[in-house]
């Protein structure tokens, strides 16, 4: 949540189907990953199109999580308020508006989705991962937390 906080300008409650629909897309990709076809996949792309496996579970679902940054990333366009900016895809959006003449700029739509994806999935998925095995690890040696 504080990722989307930084990202989206808003906070998901614990109980939001949507917030939770999305983290078990997450969840599911984070476990995906290991398959030997998502590997496979990595390597051979356009063999394993025609391929059925877990690969293309993980495809179907990091399009969904995909549309659901676009999604927001729009929608922000529609509410953007140049002078008073909620978060940084405001942000970006205002960089973009000053870059407007730039034909070099790399302050794109395209590249405002791709990096808003990016900032979280590698927000959630590397501060849970932490957590778990800070847990794990506080679990197997109590002596420590005392």
């Amino acid at each position: 949540n504080i990722i989307c906080s930084i990202v989206f300008g808003d906070r998901f409650d614990y109980e939001d189907k949507k917030f939770l629909t999305l983290i078990d897309w997450i969840e599911e990709n984070n476990k995906l990953q290991a398959s030997v076809y998502t590997q496979l996949y990595n390597f051979f792309p356009t063999v394993m199109e025609y391929i059925p496996g877990p690969h293309k579970k993980l495809i179907q679902n990091f399009e969904r999580v995909d549309k659901f940054t676009t999604d927001i990333v729009k929608e922000h366009q529609k509410t953007l308020d140049p002078t008073c900016p909620r978060d940084f895809i405001d942000a970006f959006l205002n960089k973009m508006e000053q870059e407007k003449g730039n034909d070099d700029s790399k302050f794109t739509i395209e590249t405002l989705s791709r990096t808003t994806l990016d900032l979280f999935l590698a927000g959630t998925g590397t501060t849970s991962i932490t957590l778990r095995f800070a847990i794990l690890i506080l679990h197997k040696y109590p002596e420590i937390v005392g």
